[in-house]
């Protein structure tokens, strides 16, 4: 794939230095220069010490990249909410994992459904990067950068909190605040592989709530999550008495829906390729839906 800037900077800089400035990582750097790839200045290949003037265009070139072949292909259908020559994005039914594990069956995961996709489109990259993740059984938005160059950019975002996601939550009682914030450290539960807890030994966790409906049975609340540990929003609700709907692991199975009702409805990032915010949202399925109707029928304050 090819990358092209106008170099807008008086001062002269290096080619490397210049590239950095536009968002290139010294990974990237190191596949244009051994492993297949070009720097080049008004079109001429270059090294990286060359020197780049102002208004130069310069362009970083990356080889294809090879699908790898001990990931599965699955012929499933995926449902895409948005997609350009960058970023993959899609609205995750539960039930099916992100990325393969020992606990999926072959080929089932998104990972697979998308390598299949890559492959019926004759994408020229064929790995499937995956930047967001969604627990199993939870529903949404789910972003796969399309190259290596995307990946990384979602990445740096990721780390700095700039990728923004909205989940929509259907949890037991009758939440007392109309907006929150959850600041308690999670750390995996001693007692199980999978399972998570609030702890005073784990990592920081802040979830911000804001309530949309609630009556004595049950409260619909959107969230924004701060920080991204593992079953962060099941494991904030649950700590303080009011477990997801529909979530066994952390105590609220319920026969109106067979899975948590968490869903990722909302999602916004930045993409330096567009020069503009990517915004996309998802509705709520069916079996959150009806779930919701059942409880929340008889609103209140």
């Amino acid at each position: 794939m090819e990358f092209n800037w106008i170099y807008d900077h008086c001062t002269p800089r290096k080619l490397r230095s210049a590239l950095k400035m536009y968002g290139v990582s010294s990974s990237l750097l190191k596949v244009a220069i051994y492993h297949g790839g070009k720097m080049q200045i008004n079109g001429v290949d270059k090294w990286a010490i060359d020197t780049v003037n102002y208004h130069d265009k310069i362009t970083l070139i990356l080889p294809p990249e090879i699908a790898n072949d001990n990931v599965d292909v699955s012929e499933a259908p995926i449902n895409i909410i948005y997609e350009d020559q960058d970023f993959l994005i899609m609205n995750k039914p539960a039930g099916v994992a992100t990325v393969p594990a020992h606990n999926v069956p072959v080929a089932d995961s998104l990972v697979n459904r998308v390598k299949g996709y890559y492959r019926r489109q004759n994408y020229e990259n064929q790995v499937t990067h995956v930047a967001t993740r969604l627990d199993r059984d939870t529903s949404g938005l789910v972003v796969f950068p399309k190259h290596r160059f995307a990946h990384a950019v979602l990445d740096e975002q990721l780390k700095k909190h700039l990728v923004k996601k909205n989940y929509l939550a259907l949890i037991k009682g009758k939440v007392p605040a109309e907006h929150g914030y959850i600041d308690a450290p999670i750390q995996r539960d001693p007692n199980s592989f999978v399972k998570r807890m609030v702890g005073k030994e784990g990592k920081a966790s802040v979830t911000e709530y804001w309530c949309q409906e609630r009556n004595i049975q049950a409260s619909l609340i959107k969230i924004r999550l701060h920080t991204g540990r593992t079953h962060q929003i099941r494991v904030h609700f649950a700590n303080l008495g009011f477990p997801l709907i529909g979530d066994k692991m952390y105590g609220e199975e319920s026969g109106l829906i067979a899975r948590q009702a968490l869903h990722c409805y909302w999602l916004s990032f930045y993409s330096p390729f567009k020069g503009k915010s990517i915004t996309v949202s998802a509705p709520l399925p069916n079996d959150f839906k009806n779930a919701k109707n059942m409880l929340l029928s008889t609103k209140g304050c």
